[in-house]
């Protein structure tokens, strides 16, 4: 019962204070525990506050973007140097190439250097055109240059048609 009042709790202050707009998210209770529907995985996923942040972001970029439901992909597998990693989002384009990688934080985790060297991680791998940092306050958006040099930008690119 103490983890389902501490979790409830965080989450009401991070969507009073989360910089993404609020969506109206299915949830239900399960054995103590609270569940939010993930439209992109379509099934029940607890809901911590990293999970709050990433299903803020699949909404954000469905419903302001306009990014087609079936170009997202939640939570997969990558391996870098031997070591199996898990990427938060990533957004293809319609010819199957990544558009967008984001990372996604806890809303009380600093996004700072860890931050965007663990991006830079997945980014040597997926090789994305454009990269989003975000815990929910804090939301930094990159676009490819040239080779590996990526600009910070003012938002995320329009998803290309």
């Amino acid at each position: 019962m103490y983890d389902w009042i501490y979790w409830t709790l965080l989450i009401k202050f991070a969507v009073l204070n989360i910089n993404l707009k609020s969506y109206n998210f299915t949830t239900k209770q399960r054995n103590g525990n609270t569940l939010i529907f993930d439209i992109v995985r379509k099934k029940y996923i607890i809901l911590t506050p990293e999970e709050l942040v990433r299903q803020h972001v699949i909404h954000y970029l469905v419903d302001e973007k306009k990014i087609p439901l079936g170009l997202i992909n939640v939570e997969k597998s990558i391996v870098f140097n031997g070591l199996n990693k898990r990427f938060d989002v990533v957004v293809y384009s319609r010819d199957g190439q990544i558009f967008l990688l984001v990372e996604c934080k806890a809303p009380y985790v600093e996004i700072n250097q860890k931050v965007v060297q663990q991006a830079g991680v997945y980014q040597k791998v997926l090789n994305p055109v454009c990269i989003m940092l975000t815990n929910g306050f804090q939301n930094i958006y990159f676009a490819r240059v040239s080779g590996d040099e990526f600009t910070q930008q003012p938002d995320v690119p329009p998803f290309p048609l």
